[in-house]
């Protein structure tokens, strides 16, 4: 079956399609109902060639990994996965009240509504992390409500598993969205996901408790200055016990940050409790998982290699990123350079393709290859020219997973026959794998 776009349509015999709810970047969401049952559900349509150009498909494998895992009464409930040949197929639990954002721009929340949201909030994302995953995308926008006004987390497209963490033991990519996002992640030295997940959780608090973001700037230098310093004023409605417990959450040091755990025995969090929070995770539900793992072997993704692969490469910090965080702009990323011996271009590929590839245009040119840590490639020329042999050193770093930014620089030699090479042999050799040139638009 193609995409479903009518109402009325049936998806593989067991799910009949309704409105449509939304969409991102290369997804659609449609309301359905289960013929059988008569259960609502939601089914996220994702195109898979959209996916695969731009080798998210890493992504989507973690997705479903691990919604999967985490199955919380607070963490919206992946039932199964169906794909066709052209389309994958989430089918998800249906939050009938829509994003808590929704809310939010309407202005604050009063004490008890916003205690009840952030208790769900952190029941889920310590349950979360008791699994090993860590959700690095925390925001309004991806907590959704269903029909009782229960919250649940969406989203975990970003989020990262134990496994994916280094020999320091810390995650090392920069992700998250940037208002929400813990100074020790902008750092690039590496960070706790659970302390960065409890940041996070700490801004949703001041958000929904002020109707405003507690670090705000439209210089973007500023507003990280200021996350950095923890630099923010609660307004005067927040009570004291609420103010001391942002303090804690807000900490710029994780060392010393609190704890879900410890936010969990919080006075303040604990008033009016509903039998306690939970901390176990519901059962799964009835349904053929047949599907899923079949979906998840077509994919044909080994994220531990590719974890491996990753643990190699530089990353880019928030600052870099910042521009991808709308429909991935790349001009953001590509400012003219300090010097003219670099050139940079985004790539879709995985590390090993590029530097695969960077080695056959090694070759080509008769450069002597000289491998260098941490994603770097030292390419050295065979004869001299005007200003002695021309060295060039490309070095890869991770934007996102599926995203890579590699920077070309002279490093000896003479400028004029660098550019003129680039233009006349590099860059024709590596059309393959380029998404898109410093300067230049990236193509869909």
């Amino acid at each position: 079956m193609t995409v479903v776009e009518n109402k009325g349509r049936v998806l593989m015999k067991k799910y009949e399609i309704g409105r449509f709810l939304g969409k991102g970047t290369f997804a659609k969401v449609y309301y359905a109902r289960d013929v059988k049952t008569s259960q609502s559900v939601a089914i996220k349509v994702i195109d898979k060639e959209k996916v695969f150009k731009v080798g998210l498909n890493d992504q989507i494998v973690r997705e479903i990994s691990v919604m999967r895992m985490v199955k919380h009464p607070n963490v919206l409930e992946l039932y199964e996965v169906m794909a066709t040949r052209s389309k994958i197929y989430f089918v998800l639990e249906y939050a009938k009240g829509g994003e808590l954002f929704n809310k939010v721009v309407k202005g604050k929340l009063r004490e008890d509504v916003a205690r009840k949201y952030f208790q769900q909030l952190i029941s889920a994302i310590d349950f979360s992390h008791s699994r090993g995953v860590y959700h690095r995308d925390l925001k309004p926008e991806n907590l959704l409500l269903d029909e009782n006004g229960n919250l649940k987390i969406s989203d975990f497209g970003l989020s990262a598993l134990a496994e994916s963490k280094r020999q320091d033991g810390l995650l090392h990519t920069t992700c998250g969205t940037p208002a929400y996002v813990a100074p020790e992640v902008i750092s690039r030295k590496g960070y706790d996901g659970a302390k960065a997940d409890v940041w996070s959780c700490g801004v949703i608090l001041f958000v929904l408790m002020a109707g405003y973001l507690p670090f705000h700037d439209s210089n973007l230098i500023e507003m990280y200055r200021k996350i950095g310093k923890s630099e923010y004023r609660c307004p005067n409605w927040f009570p004291l016990e609420v103010r001391r417990l942002l303090t804690r959450i807000l900490d710029p040091n994780p060392a010393t940050r609190i704890s879900t755990g410890k936010i969990m025995e919080n006075p303040w969090f604990r008033k009016a409790l509903d039998g306690g929070v939970t901390r176990k995770g519901k059962g799964t539900p009835e349904v053929d998982q047949a599907n899923t793992d079949e979906v998840l072997n077509s994919l044909g993704t080994k994220m531990a290699a590719k974890g491996q692969e990753m643990g190699k490469l530089s990353n880019l910090n928030a600052f870099d990123i910042i521009s991808l965080s709308d429909g991935f702009d790349l001009s953001g990323l590509f400012e003219k350079p300090d010097h003219k011996s670099e050139a940079r271009f985004i790539s879709a590929q995985p590390a090993s393709s590029i530097i695969s590839k960077l080695e056959d245009v090694a070759k080509y040119m008769k450069f002597k290859i000289k491998k260098k840590d941490h994603g770097v490639l030292k390419m050295e020329g065979s004869k001299s020219g005007k200003k002695g042999v021309l060295v060039i050193d490309a070095e890869i770093f991770e934007v996102t997973p599926s995203l890579h930014l590699v920077e070309m620089k002279k490093t000896n030699g003479d400028t004029l026959e660098y550019w003129k090479m680039c233009k006349e042999e590099i860059r024709p050799a590596l059309k393959d794998i380029v998404w898109a040139w410093q300067g230049e638009q990236q193509q869909f």
